[in-house]
């Protein structure tokens, strides 16, 4: 019964972590990096699509990501779609090639981003932390049920705060090494 509540916890602290990674890889430090446009929707035949399903997104160089569209009649929408999403990016069309070249950070949107980083990273301390609740409060249903042991679930409540106490450790981590990397000129 305990391994089952402090392995759910886990578990459930790693999809805090893992969205926590995801959210980070949006904000931009920049340097060109396809998941960057991850989040833009084409209005592709009257139908919001997402930009990776409707053309190929690769990195030329530092700066500059390439988009290939598959089929060349969505161009134009491509790049409304991405003047029109709040990346601050314009883009350049050669043909049926699209480049968004990344403009250098200024000091003011690099603290704005900081500052939105920390934002993301006291949510998933939150999430986190109710994770930490949830399972607590699991254990003491468990005790009030008596399938398990006062001793038990002073064990359990130790172990899950570890867990919490690890997965808080990891995000601060993660977060400051995103700061240095944001504030690199």
């Amino acid at each position: 019964m305990l391994k089952d509540v402090l392995n759910e916890t886990d578990n459930r602290m790693k999809k805090c972590l893992d969205n926590l990674h995801h959210e980070m890889v949006k904000i931009r430090t920049g340097r060109a990096h396809p998941s960057l446009l991850e989040e833009i929707t084409v209005i592709y035949y009257n139908n919001p699509t997402p930009l990776n399903q409707v053309a190929s997104i690769t990195v030329e160089d530092a700066r500059t990501l390439s988009i290939s569209p598959w089929d060349k009649s969505a161009v134009q929408a491509i790049e409304k779609a991405i003047m029109g999403s709040d990346l601050g990016l314009n883009p350049t069309t050669a043909g049926s090639v699209i480049r968004v070249t990344m403009p250098p950070l200024t000091e003011d949107r690099r603290k704005t981003l900081v500052k939105h980083l920390r934002g993301i990273a006291e949510e998933s301390r939150v999430s986190v932390r109710n994770v930490r609740r949830d399972s607590n409060a699991k254990l003491k249903e468990l005790l009030k049920a008596k399938s398990i042991t006062e001793d038990e679930e002073r064990k359990g409540e130790e172990g899950i705060q570890k867990l919490t106490d690890r997965f808080i450790g990891e995000i601060d981590k993660l977060v400051t090494q995103k700061e240095a990397e944001l504030m690199q000129v």
